[in-house]
């Protein structure tokens, strides 16, 4: 599949259901990344994410390049869609809490924590590099966590958490401290579309035992 499919499954998901479609946009060039972030929005997306995932080899790329190259994608996106934007980061920043703020102050709708890049392995018997992609584990989460934590309050972007969310406890710890979305991918590939549904029960049935009358109650309620 390729960039036209990806628009006419946004299409397709936005005329079969009724909760909001977040497209999601890696680009190469500053002209792709614009043209497909118009692309996505007029194929009717309600929110667009922007999966930069760059990993720089070039020794000369300073960290003060990475961030830049960041920001001026998100400002230039931001220029040319009305949807709300956010930027999908990489815990691999020398100063997290800087970027952040850079970016909240270049207008990120959204800041999602963390992405998890792709780590090739070596096959022993053919002498080549393979792609070997595993599903996250619970114990992922422990980072986005603590960041969702550190940066809750400082920042006027929300905060979407992702990685090693399986269950209702892991959704209810990032929501407590201070994350407003939570992404779930690993445990749905495992245990099907329906798991939502107890996911959702299992933190209603909480919720009611510890005296919770809404989610928004419980943002940010705990490590501040």
């Amino acid at each position: 599949s390729g960039p036209e499919e990806y628009l006419e499954h946004i299409q397709k998901a936005k005329s079969a259901v009724s909760i909001p479609i977040i497209g999601s946009l890696n680009g190469v060039s500053p002209g792709g990344w614009l043209e497909y972030a118009k692309n996505i929005e007029q194929a009717g997306a309600d929110g667009l994410e922007l999966n930069i995932y760059y990993i720089p080899t070039d020794p000369k790329f300073s960290s003060t390049d990475v961030e830049d190259m960041y920001v001026d994608i998100l400002k230039n996106v931001k220029s040319k869609v009305k949807i709300p934007v956010a930027v999908k980061l990489s815990p691999f920043f020398s100063s997290m809490a800087n970027i952040a703020t850079k970016l909240d102050q270049a207008g990120a709708n959204a800041l999602v924590l963390f992405n998890r890049f792709y780590q090739p392995d070596i096959d022993l018997e053919a002498l080549d590099v393979v792609p070997n992609i595993f599903l996250s584990t619970p114990q992922a989460m422990r980072v986005p966590l603590r960041w969702v934590a550190i940066l809750h309050g400082k920042i006027k972007a929300d905060i979407a958490a992702t990685s090693g969310i399986h269950n209702a406890d892991d959704v209810l710890k990032m929501l407590m401290v201070g994350s407003n979305v939570t992404m779930m991918c690993s445990a749905l590939l495992q245990q099907g579309p329906y798991w939502i549904t107890k996911v959702l029960k299992d933190m209603e049935t909480w919720m009611e035992e510890h005296e919770y009358e809404s989610v928004k109650q419980m943002i940010g309620s705990v490590g501040h």
